[in-house]
């Protein structure tokens, strides 16, 4: 397997710290608001990730956590005149609720900041004790970007460059650092806003310190995975690295990796541009299972393009394959008892392989593109090998590799039979019986019925199949 390392800017090798286990880190939203869809690509992308990791049989370890402190969310909850735990306890639920529907697995752990205060106070001490950080007469404590030597390795940005024009790392209260490239560690509370106390001041954290502090405590001083969107690469990774290998000692991830930005019709998303969408948007129209496989259909380095166009392919592709399940599923439940016949055997060989094209498409740097790939010519196969007079035990075969792949990319295929309630089902009967009549405008008044209630009928060789529309 191997892996993208941001780092190195190379494909590297991916080998564990510790043999059979995967330490996991993944930046999480800030919550004072819905997420949006550019939140749900590394959600989406890292989710598959740690699946594929589990298929290989690892034990991963995997956190995220939620920025539940920050300067929106207290805005935010002052508007609302409210406390700004309410704010970010709202969100995350709400969080929470949009993640299950893009089947995205639950943390391990999911941290939250204010949770965390004791362990970030702890670390800035640290810094301070070995040098690396100092404290403003206000009270305010900065690192000291230059006493960490590789500063800039992970984002390949050289700071003399920086010193002379990049000034994403400045913030107020600039004339007390030592030197404009400092970055802050903690800083003192303003009226209104929540507090914690500290040696150098009451106030709270600067963003940067709460995952290396949260990476430390609940998956160790070095890691295998750290990631998140390359929106953080700079500064956000990089100062995590500086602080937790100033502070532990050791380097801190082995490997970084950052997925691309989505565009919204060739455009950068922003609300005053018009084009800014919440999941919760989408979900209105799409199941988000949709907006999962359109996630994948791209490999997550690749920038990717959101459009209503793009969005009903996805659409259309993932019919495909909850159609090709049905169909197995139909097979399986009405084929021929038999064992295997000699020719199915030599298919089975076959369908085997499109399981190793899987594994080596993600293999390669989680390619989930060429992955799905091999998904849709497996599909084709099963149309074409299964049929009237396949065994119920070759359906089988074919049906549960196609499902594993739909498993390892969080994408799900099957429609439960008990999600067709009395009615519905008594509506079909209803068809067929008209049918048998020969009383057609009746079995079509019951199409569109059921077509209604988001059932879409085929009459097909083997019988009436259903799916959801």
């Amino acid at each position: 397997m191997k892996i993208f390392n941001t780092l190195t800017r190379t494909k590297q090798e991916f080998v564990p710290l510790e043999e059979g286990k995967v330490k996991m880190y993944v930046c999480g939203p800030t919550v004072y608001n819905l997420i949006h869809i550019g939140n749900a690509r590394p959600m989406i992308v890292f989710d598959t990730v740690r699946r594929y990791m589990e298929h290989k049989g690892y034990e991963v370890n995997f956190v995220s956590n939620f920025t539940d402190v920050d300067d929106k969310i207290i805005k935010k909850a002052i508007e609302e005149g409210v406390d700004a735990s309410v704010i970010s306890q709202r969100y995350i639920a709400e969080c929470k609720k949009d993640m299950a529907a893009m089947n995205v697995k639950p943390a391990t752990t999911h941290p939250l900041a204010t949770e965390e205060i004791c362990g970030m106070l702890d670390m800035i001490g640290d810094l301070i004790e070995k040098g690396h950080a100092y404290v403003a007469a206000d009270g305010t404590v900065y690192f000291r970007t230059r006493s960490f030597k590789e500063y800039g390795k992970l984002s390949h940005k050289n700071l003399d460059d920086l010193q002379g024009g990049n000034r994403s790392l400045l913030v107020s209260g600039e004339d007390q650092k030592e030197d404009p490239l400092d970055f802050v560690l903690w800083k003192p509370k303003k009226d209104g806003e929540p507090y914690w106390e500290s040696p150098w001041c009451n106030g709270r954290p600067g963003w940067h310190i709460e995952c290396s502090v949260m990476s430390k405590k609940y998956l160790g001083e070095k890691i295998d995975i750290h990631a998140g969107g390359e929106d953080l690469v700079f500064p956000h990774h990089e100062n995590e690295i500086a602080q937790s290998e100033a502070a532990n000692g050791t380097e801190f991830a082995k490997y970084w990796m950052h997925n691309a930005f989505l565009n919204i019709d060739n455009k950068k998303m922003s609300k005053s541009a018009g084009n800014f969408f919440t999941v919760r948007d989408i979900s209105e129209k799409y199941d988000l299972q949709v907006l999962r496989f359109f996630m994948l259909s791209a490999h997550y380095r690749s920038p990717l393009n959101f459009s209503a166009d793009l969005m009903e392919a996805a659409k259309n592709g993932l019919d495909r394959m909850k159609t090709c399940v049905s169909s197995l599923n139909y097979a399986m439940e009405n084929g021929a008892e038999s064992d295997l016949t000699a020719a199915e055997a030599e298919k089975v060989e076959e369908a085997k392989q499109f399981m190793d094209r899987f594994d080596q498409a993600m293999d390669d740097d989680f390619n989930t593109a060429d992955a799905i790939s091999v998904m849709f010519e497996l599909v084709k196969f099963a149309n074409t090998a299964v049929g009237e007079g396949s065994t119920k035990a070759f359906a089988k075969v074919v049906c549960d590799l196609l499902l594993e792949m739909a498993e390892i990319c969080g994408l799900i295929l099957e429609t439960k039979t008990e999600m067709l309630d009395a009615e519905i089902e008594d509506l079909i009967a209803q068809r067929q019986a008209a049918r048998k009549e020969k009383n057609f405008a009746r079995a079509d008044e019951i199409r569109n019925e059921l077509l209604e209630k988001g059932i879409i009928l085929e009459d097909t060789r083997e019988g009436v199949k259903w799916k959801r529309a």
